[in-house]
């Protein structure tokens, strides 16, 4: 028995980008949801999504490999996973945030190396400007970076719409809502919650309208504002997702302590993430998104079940907790 080492996970990882940008080309071209109405052949597809002769056998079977697609004889099929989750027409799609990642992280990533040396951001704000006045002064960006806070917080929202005790609670507020995700899935979910979303005043439009194709208009209301100079609504529960981590540790501490202030007595704070893990070896999600954090944000990073309680002890929060949710996402609870 030959126990010597191989390069083959090494190998894997270092050229991982090329599977992961076959798959960003697919979700780009509109490939899955060309293929939402059934197979195709690959000639048929290829032209439709105008993809050169040359190129479309290996292209397709690439992705029959990755496991993205289905394929009978010259028929190319989404698989359950891609049909569900990366048609555009499915209220379950996720490919904003696959979006967002070809047309946005996905370069700037290139300049890792750089951001590890420098500890500067590189991307749109490489000159020291606000980051999030620069994504959201484009309406065609903002829009794209709201769909993608939608595709990586969906499944995560119905977790938490499943797993809270929602029952103990009347309104609820989602603070930095983005598209509006969570407060719909919550609100999906218990029809005696009433609440909204609280974010930058140009986010208004798009969470108003995702909520009304939902149904939601008489129930979720959007509250515009800076969480750091206005106050926090006041609500039942407090739920921040993907929020802390584009801060530093002191803006970190702020929200926290503007939370618990916004919170009435007994009132619930949940703030939600890739936590890391707390002896920082097995989610690789948490580290690899801290590190996104770099390239994005001047200086926010991800952190651990325990340093998110810890900061919210140190806010007031009477109890606190950790629960995980759903693939790399956990939240931690904390009761005013």
């Amino acid at each position: 028995m030959n126990d010597a080492p191989t390069p083959d996970g090494i190998l894997q990882l270092g050229l991982g980008f090329w599977g992961s940008k076959t798959l960003l080309s697919a979700i780009e071209l509109g490939l899955f949801t060309e293929l939402s109405n059934g197979p195709l052949d690959g000639r048929t597809l290829s032209q439709r999504l105008g993809v050169h002769p040359r190129s479309a056998r290996d292209f397709f079977d690439a992705l029959v490999a990755l496991g993205m697609l289905e394929r009978n004889d010259d028929r190319y099929g989404n698989t359950p996973q891609t049909d569900r989750f990366l048609d555009r027409n499915k209220p379950s799609y996720v490919g904003g945030l696959l979006e967002m990642c070809n047309t946005r992280l996905y370069p700037f990533w290139g300049s890792l190396t750089q951001a590890l040396q420098t500890g500067k951001p590189q991307n749109e704000a490489t000159q020291g400007e606000n980051f999030f006045a620069t994504l959201y002064a484009e309406p065609g960006r903002l829009e794209g970076f709201l769909k993608a806070m939608t595709g990586i917080s969906l499944g995560t929202a119905m977790a938490i719409a499943a797993r809270f005790p929602w029952h103990q609670y009347r309104t609820f507020i989602d603070v930095g809502c983005a598209q509006g995700a969570v407060p719909v899935q919550i609100a999906l979910a218990h029809e005696h919650l009433s609440g909204g979303g609280f974010d930058l005043p140009p986010v208004g439009p798009v969470f108003e309208a995702y909520v009304a194709a939902n149904g939601l208009g008489r129930r979720l209301r959007f509250h515009p504002g800076d969480f750091f100079n206005d106050p926090i609504p006041s609500a039942d529960v407090l739920i921040m997702g993907h929020i802390l981590h584009d801060w530093d540790l002191a803006e970190k501490r702020r929200l926290l302590a503007k939370a618990y202030e916004a919170l009435a007595p007994g009132g619930a704070l949940i703030v939600y993430e890739s936590l890391i893990d707390d002896e920082r070896r097995e989610n690789a999600f948490g580290l690899l998104m801290s590190l996104n954090m770099l390239i994005e944000t001047p200086g926010g990073f991800d952190y651990t079940g325990a340093d998110c309680t810890g900061w919210m002890r140190e806010a007031g929060f009477a109890e606190t907790r950790v629960e995980h949710l759903q693939g790399p996402d956990s939240m931690v609870v904390g009761i005013k």
